[in-house]
């Protein structure tokens, strides 16, 4: 019995630390490749509600990806959005974005 518990504690401990490491990932990834052109900081994330940021972000981010397509002053970032790189990050910018949406409740720390 006290191994199962244990067991269940690590693994419990293990799925946790992993589900965060995807959101700091994705605000890694959106400091480095959405903070150059959307300078508005973290306010960005707080933008969009759950919802729409689950919208966007679906399907390796290609939503996302067509609003910057359709906007004259994105043009710049297409290259970033049809890399090979942008369809691997996208999950975890989803879970970023999701996590500091504006209906979260959650408030991105200062750097």
């Amino acid at each position: 019995m006290r191994k199962q518990i244990y067991l269940f504690l690590g693994v419990t401990i293990l799925l946790g630390s992993a589900l965060d490491a995807a959101v700091y990932k994705g605000r890694k990834y959106y400091k480095a490749d959405c903070r150059p052109c959307h300078s508005m900081g973290d306010e960005l994330s707080t933008s969009k509600t759950q919802d729409e940021w689950t919208d966007l972000l679906d399907n390796k981010g290609a939503a996302l990806a067509t609003v910057h397509r359709s906007t004259k002053t994105a043009k710049d970032s297409m290259e970033y959005f049809e890399g090979k790189y942008y369809p691997k990050k996208a999950r975890h910018l989803k879970d970023f974005l999701v996590e500091f949406a504006s209906d979260s409740g959650n408030i991105p720390a200062c750097d």
